[in-house]
């Protein structure tokens, strides 16, 4: 299981950072940024894309329905639009909150 430890003072992650995390081809991030609309990240006027750590829990979860359990496609879609509406409002939260400890902290210095 692949544990997630997000750096306090990064809001952006690129594709190939993401890639490394999960250790799959960023083809495969590309590939679930498609199929998955609940993973939307941000993209720069270039079209390189940004991922915040709500992203990248997202992905978190397709990885450990899909690599782990070995549900389908379908089927981890189905999981994740049945219990994206429950935490998405905390997840919500709590990525705020941390915009705002990054933001007080930088602005402390």
């Amino acid at each position: 299981m692949i544990t997630l430890n997000f750096d306090k003072n990064k809001l952006y992650y690129s594709i190939g950072e993401v890639s490394k995390i999960f250790n799959v081809n960023s083809s495969l991030i590309r590939f679930w940024e498609k199929e998955f609309k609940q993973l939307s990240p941000k993209k720069t006027e270039s079209g390189k894309r940004k991922f915040t750590q709500k992203d990248i829990k997202i992905i978190h979860k397709i990885y450990h329905l899909v690599k782990e359990k070995g549900f389908t496609l379908a089927g981890a879609k189905e999981h994740i639009k049945e219990n994206i509406t429950i935490h998405s409002k905390s997840d919500e939260i709590e990525l705020k909150l941390n915009n705002i400890k990054t933001t007080l902290g930088q602005l402390l210095k």
